[in-house]
């Protein structure tokens, strides 16, 4: 048996302790690798980014049994519950280098936006952790495979945004109540779009979807004049009309000392709508054709005035209304 390096937030850990596998279907001989430690009440940005560490490191071993485990700890990956050891811990070649986290001591969450390697084809990546007294409670993952989803504006770019990293000094930093109801504005904007902004963006926002940046970007001219255009004016002309619905919000993690939201959320696209006026009169034409729902994680930067400087946004294609796993 391979032995679990010690972590200063494992905590109350026996060795070798059972899993207990109701919820998850696996066997009950597997058991957590893991060694007992005092017990901890809280658990730090550090001791938050070492779970974080821990769970990519098994993952790139393709070993669930290295992750130390809470009873009954739940996971899914593209919103579909699975067991432990399945779905990318079963097909992953190596994880890339790319690597966006942010952390929430307050609700015990850490994340991690990266891109996947299966068989030479990269993929983005969401991970989503809950600890709870040093122990992984549940886990949310996202994949945006090419191979079961091919449409694909460009091929994904995977860099580091600085920004992201920079610190909001602690006499700027907005309520996370505040915080929150700035990322949900962007959603209410988003949602049906009609040209009213629900909230404010930065002069210099830009944002990235599947690897892929999607504003203020001109060679993607050719896919449409929006993607060449910044974060408010797109949504001030109305492009995003079709986006019907954006439900099961969530905002799970608050990284109050880097201004960040991760929220997640599932949006419909009913497929109704083929063409609409734009809010200077000139008319476009829906690339949603057919009923579908998309998955979806999405960051905010928020800087100390209260506007959205950065997205990254991370989605899949999932059939139309589907639930939210929990709500099942």
């Amino acid at each position: 048996m391979k032995k679990t390096r010690l972590t200063a937030c494992a905590v109350f850990l026996a060795a070798a302790l059972p899993f207990a596998a109701a919820n998850t279907g696996v066997a009950g001989e597997q058991q957590s690798r893991a060694t007992s430690m005092p017990r901890e009440r809280s658990c730090d940005r550090a001791c938050l980014y070492e779970a974080l560490d821990g769970y990519l490191e098994a993952l790139r071993h393709k070993d669930a049994w290295r992750v130390n485990w809470a009873k009954n700890a739940l996971t899914s990956e593209n919103n579909v519950a699975l067991q432990i050891g399945d779905g990318l811990w079963g097909s992953i070649t190596k994880l890339e280098d790319y690597d966006l986290r942010m952390a929430d001591p307050t609700t015990g969450q850490v994340a991690q936006f990266g891109a996947v390697n299966e068989s030479g084809m990269v993929s983005p990546f969401v991970v989503l952790l809950e600890v709870s007294e040093g122990r992984i409670k549940r886990v949310e993952t996202l994949v945006r495979r090419k191979a079961s989803d091919p449409r694909i504006m460009a091929e994904p770019v995977f860099e580091r945004i600085p920004v992201f990293d920079e610190l909001i000094a602690e006499q700027d930093r907005l309520p996370r109540a505040r915080l929150v109801s700035i990322a949900d504005g962007y959603l209410d904007t988003l949602q049906l779009n009609d040209g009213t902004l629900f909230t404010q963006f930065d002069d210099q926002c830009n944002r990235v979807e599947n690897g892929v940046q999607t504003t203020n970007n001109p060679a993607l001219r050719k896919l449409g004049i929006s993607l060449t255009m910044g974060c408010a004016d797109q949504f001030k002309m109305g492009f995003f009309r079709y986006d019907d619905r954006l439900r099961d919000r969530r905002f799970p993690l608050i990284d109050e000392e880097r201004g960040l939201v991760l929220a997640s959320a599932l949006m419909d696209h009913a497929g109704r709508l083929r063409t609409y006026r734009l809010s200077d009169g000139s008319t476009a034409e829906s690339h949603y054709l057919a009923p579908h729902s998309y998955y979806l994680f999405e960051l905010f930067k928020i800087n100390a005035q209260g506007r959205i400087r950065q997205i990254e946004a991370a989605f899949v294609t999932v059939p139309y209304h589907m639930p939210y796993f929990e709500n099942r």
